[in-house]
């Protein structure tokens, strides 16, 4: 695997990831019963902005980095940012904190999260990342096969009933994914029906991902929820025009949470011709 999110870290996609993932856990602090976190693919959990990769791209100048000054931002994006700038000193972002850093924010005393990385620099980074917190379990090898290990979610013998799982692969090879991940929620509905299943993915051209959505709806999901932002016309397979979230057994009403964030990440980020989407595939009964 040559992926390196570092290139990549605070771009558009990590943005709507972000802001899709911390508007689900804030649903989840509002019940007092414990909920469990399961990151498939951490990387390595903080990446600096003044890196070589991240200066070799200027992804976060064109991601992140464009909202911080930005006025009147709905509360999702004001979350997502408040969330990031707490890993950083006041009126200062040098570090981004990846998926499992924000999601570990969120956790309480009782709930609990796992993560995997099959890099071993990004695995030990999490690692010491982590270290000395009896909340959270760091796995590694493949994102997977951590989710047959970890799921369903237990605490002190007893399962927990509510959560997310998020699946965010590099996408190497983008059409071969796609079944890997089927299969895998697959398995983990199997294991935990109850669970939430949010899958980032990439759009060069959207009509290819027909497919994928149409092999995810016939799992037996009680919803299906995409919110997508387009920040190139979707017209050519040869960049990253925009990202997805697919959300599997999402909550009800979430699309109203999004709706104002999408709106908002579509005017401040997107350029000439982009859009966003916001869509029930299956809508909750």
């Amino acid at each position: 695997m040559n992926y390196r999110h570092a290139f990549h870290a605070g771009n558009h996609a990590d943005v709507l990831k972000h802001v899709t993932v911390l508007a689900l856990l804030d649903q989840m602090q509002r019940k007092d019963s414990p909920f469990f976190v399961l990151d498939t693919h951490g990387g390595a959990g903080r990446y600096l902005l003044h890196s070589e990769e991240s200066r070799k791209t200027g992804e976060a100048s064109e991601g992140v980095l464009k909202l911080m000054d930005a006025p009147r931002l709905p509360e999702a994006v004001e979350r997502y940012l408040k969330a990031v700038q707490a890993d950083n000193e006041p009126g200062t972002l040098v570090t981004y904190p990846g998926s499992p850093l924000l999601a570990s924010r969120y956790l309480r005393e009782h709930d609990r999260m796992g993560v995997c990385e099959v890099q071993a620099e990004e695995l030990q980074t999490l690692k010491s990342l982590f270290a000395g917190d009896s909340r959270i379990q760091v796995r590694g090898g493949d994102g997977y096969a951590g989710m047959r290990a970890f799921l369903p979610p237990k605490a002190e013998g007893k399962k927990i009933g509510r959560g997310v799982v998020l699946i965010d692969p590099p996408y190497e090879d983008q059409q071969a994914e796609y079944p890997r991940i089927v299969e895998a929620v697959a398995d983990g509905l199997a294991r935990w029906p109850q669970g939430m299943f949010v899958i980032w993915y990439p759009i060069k051209q959207r009509r290819t991902l027909q497919p994928f959505f149409r092999a995810c709806l016939k799992l037996p999901v009680r919803s299906a929820l995409i919110a997508e932002l387009m920040v190139h016309p979707d017209d050519s397979p040869l960049r990253l025009n925009g990202s997805g979230m697919l959300l599997l057994n999402a909550p009800y009403q979430f699309d109203q949470v999004l709706a104002p964030a999408l709106a908002s990440l579509r005017a401040h980020l997107a350029n000439a011709g982009g859009s966003h989407k916001l869509d029930w595939l299956k809508a909750p009964v």
